[in-house]
């Protein structure tokens, strides 16, 4: 049976950039970027978005669309005859999964922001009755659970549709309301007055705030952006033709999604600057620090809206980017057919979700990295420090001269077609 496909060349740029645009782009690129330096910690993440991220995701891409099959499949397929890179196609997926578990939590979070910032419950809160607000929310079992039961049902449903109808259509649609909300926002937030220190914060470099603990996080936020190492981007590469070269559509991909990244900078940190705010808050950033601001600002509950409707978007996209992966390995490796996939695997992800969800109020007092941390420091470290970095390095040998698929197979798949390719 041939391998479905993508209608177009515009859905794929923009369903693999929304598998990478997620809250990392926003969340955890915002606090991050406070923590570490501003300018000079965003320069560095760029150099490794370039020397790292846009040749590995060149490499699933390209593993992806040669075996037309997801990433199990794919190592499978192309390892040579007694090695066992198909090893670590398992472990790449079940990295999606642990993914799963700890982002539809965060997912979660955004959705209950927006429906209670839509309700105007948080209008008028002082800074620590929002932060309580949202203490309240985490250690709510139930409503957590109703909102993370709407991510997966909302996710899953989309894929229930099928690849052009549901993933693609859906995830077009999408990406383009977040678009028009990024660029609404950004320009709200850089004619704030008092705006013109966080500019400066975030866009000129001081590289003597830059540590080595920056630099690392750089690292990791560069592959947990583009959800590299786990198979996320070979799926997607699976759904194409070979009319386009690989690496130019890498650069594509890599482009819409630091503009998202680079654009939420220029709406938090100017937004923090004019009201005051240490733009380095940590996690709570978002969730406790930007609610206060906005609500000093006129018309602040418009501007909250769209911002948690943009987190959002930006949560979905990858949620349904990566519940269309985990739905291709059962469909590719067990033969289920897309109905039953959607099915067996909402109620497991739901399921595995439970753990993150009641780690902040029933199972609180489980600390599984030391004291004061929860299953999704546990989750979020699993994936973001082991398996994203570890399954790029398992990519580049795979695609290297002397193992697995080798370096001119991967030239070959990666260069067929047009636009920019790989000097041989």
């Amino acid at each position: 049976m041939p391998r479905e496909q993508l209608a177009t060349r515009l859905g794929f740029l923009l369903v693999s950039a929304g598998c990478a645009v997620g809250i990392g782009n926003i969340w955890r690129f915002g606090f991050i970027t406070g923590q570490y330096g501003g300018a000079a910690f965003v320069v560095v993440y760029l150099i490794f978005l370039a020397i790292l991220g846009f040749p590995i995701m060149t490499m699933e891409f390209s593993i992806g669309r040669a075996a037309q099959k997801n990433l199990a499949g794919a190592m499978t397929a192309l390892q040579p005859p007694g090695s066992k890179w198909s090893v670590y196609g398992h472990i790449g997926i079940l990295g999606n999964v642990i993914l799963m578990m700890f982002y539809t939590t965060v997912a979660a979070w955004t959705l209950s922001y927006l429906y209670h910032s839509a309700a105007g419950d948080l209008i008028g809160k002082s800074p620590d009755e929002l932060g309580a607000f949202f203490g309240g929310l985490l250690g709510n079992p139930l409503e957590l659970m109703i909102w993370v039961l709407v991510v997966i049902l909302v996710g899953y449903g989309v894929c229930a549709l099928g690849l052009k109808r549901g993933v693609e259509r859906v995830g077009k649609a999408m990406m383009g309301g977040l678009f028009i909300i990024l660029i609404v926002l950004a320009i709200r937030a850089v004619t704030l007055p008092g705006a013109g220190a966080g500019l400066d914060f975030y866009l000129r470099p001081d590289f003597s705030k830059l540590t080595a603990g920056g630099v690392y996080a750089a690292m990791s936020q560069a592959f947990f952006t583009l959800s590299l190492g786990i198979g996320s981007m070979a799926i997607f590469g699976s759904y194409i033709n070979k009319q386009r070269s690989l690496a130019g559509e890498s650069v594509s991909v890599i482009g819409i999604d630091t503009f998202v990244a680079l654009m939420a900078g220029l709406i938090i940190f100017p937004t923090a600057a004019a009201f005051g705010v240490d733009a380095g808050a940590g996690p709570g950033l978002v969730f406790i620090t930007l609610p206060n601001i906005f609500n000093a600002m006129a018309g602040g509950q418009i501007w909250s809206v769209l911002f948690f409707l943009l987190l959002v978007l930006a949560a979905m996209t990858t949620a349904v980017a990566v519940f269309e992966n985990l739905t291709a390995y059962a469909m590719d490796q067990w033969g289920w057919t897309r109905k039953k996939a959607v099915v067996v695997e909402g109620i497991a992800i739901f399921v595995l979700s439970m753990p993150c969800v009641l780690g902040f109020n029933i199972w609180s007092s489980i600390q599984p990295l030391g004291e004061g941390s929860a299953f999704i420091d546990l989750w979020d470290f699993i994936v973001s420090f082991l398996l994203l970095p570890i399954g790029s390095l398992v990519f580049a040998l795979f695609c290297s001269h002397k193992f697995g698929w080798g370096w001119d197979n991967f030239l070959a798949e990666a260069n067929e077609g047009e636009g920019l390719k790989f000097p041989r």
